[in-house]
């Protein structure tokens, strides 16, 4: 089958195929003469990075309703922000988002640029993401390589070098079926091809609109590519949180720094995540250890000991102090909410326990 062959055969089936997802134009409509928006197109590239489409919905969708457009979401407040990104991981794409919008905003007069180099020069904004957006925005004949892409040019072609090193390879073969009719239809055909029928374990391959081009498929061994390099075993890290309220009530947390992970965003106070034995509490107050939380980042596995304390008082000036109608857990990052969820359930066990012994 040839390339041209290939990629009107591909683009037959996406018609027919294509997902409805909340940030796409559907086929029908951009025949019409429909563009996507390239905010949305952006925001969803940049939700998606490491992240699944099930996961990444009610996000983009709630992102859309506060902040519309992109002058808007530069306009936002960056606790807000990273707040509405809690749960989501990869934190530092949310700082990055506020960047990139801030350069649109002030740089671009609010419009996106509509090359890939002007794409390329936004903060946040990697080769991935600038192909995605120049061809899906604006119907440019950019490349665009997911996981879901190098895994069907991986099989289409049968290549036998093993993934990351065979990345320039796959994108040069990808580079050769990428059409200049309908790329942008182009590019998200083929990462459906990928998320609904070349499935990482039990491709489909007998409804697969490219079965009688893939040289994998034609050898019996499909479910054999992508080849990987084995990775490396993850390290495990061990750190200390304390979750502890005032005698006012109030929540005490910190910001964490810019930079490193969870930079920017609302935490608990505690070490760095390399101390299994902590030398002192971040402040003075009746602590009691209540057990550990496990969480795992891209490069370890964390093991974080929690303590709590309550009717805390004293020189709290440098901390967050958040009242009950200002603080909402789910503004957390999950291994700070994970820390929250075991200490605020000790604390409702022992009022439990103190109003049972007062009615005593």
């Amino acid at each position: 089958m040839k390339q041209l062959e290939m990629a009107t055969t591909l683009l037959g089936w996406y018609d027919c195929h294509a997902r409805d997802l909340p940030w796409r134009v559907s086929p029908q409509d951009r025949k019409t003469g429909i563009m996507p928006d390239p905010y949305r197109v952006w925001m969803s590239e940049i939700m998606l990075q490491q992240t699944t489409v099930a996961a990444v919905k009610s996000y983009f969708e709630r992102f859309i309703v506060l902040w519309p457009t992109v002058t808007a979401l530069a306009n936002a407040e960056d606790e807000r922000v990273l707040g509405e990104w809690a749960g989501l991981g990869y934190y530092a794409r949310a700082r990055n988002l506020l960047k990139c919008a801030r350069v649109i905003r002030d740089a671009h007069g609010g419009v996106f640029p509509k090359t890939r180099e002007g794409l390329l020069s936004l903060p946040g904004v990697g080769p991935y993401t600038a192909a995605a957006i120049a061809s899906i925005a604006f119907d440019l004949p950019e490349t665009v390589v997911d996981g879901n892409v190098e895994r069907v040019t991986s099989r289409l072609f049968r290549l036998e070098t093993p993934l990351p090193a065979a990345k320039p390879e796959l994108t040069a073969l990808a580079q050769r079926l990428t059409p200049n009719e309908r790329p942008g239809d182009y590019a998200q055909a083929i990462m459906d091809l990928g998320a609904t029928v070349c499935t990482p374990k039990s491709p489909a391959c007998g409804i697969c609109p490219w079965m009688d081009g893939c040289a994998a498929r034609k050898a019996g061994d499909q479910a054999r590519f992508p080849l990987k390099t084995p990775k490396k075993p993850k390290p495990t890290r061990h750190g200390h949180a304390y979750v502890a309220r005032t005698t006012r009530g109030e929540w005490v947390l910190e910001t964490r720094p810019d930079k490193g992970l969870l930079g920017g965003m609302l935490g608990w106070p505690g070490t760095d995540w390399r101390e299994a034995h902590p030398k002192a509490a971040p402040f003075e107050g009746t602590w009691s250890e209540v057990g550990e939380v496990r969480h795992t980042f891209t490069h370890f596995h964390l093991i974080l000991t929690v303590h709590r304390a309550d009717q805390v008082e004293g020189a709290l000036e440098s901390y967050a102090l958040r009242g009950q109608n200002a603080f909402r857990a789910s503004d957390l990052p999950t291994v700070m909410r994970k820390a929250f969820d075991l200490a605020h359930s000790t604390f409702t066990t022992d009022r439990v326990a103190s109003d049972a012994n007062q009615e005593a």
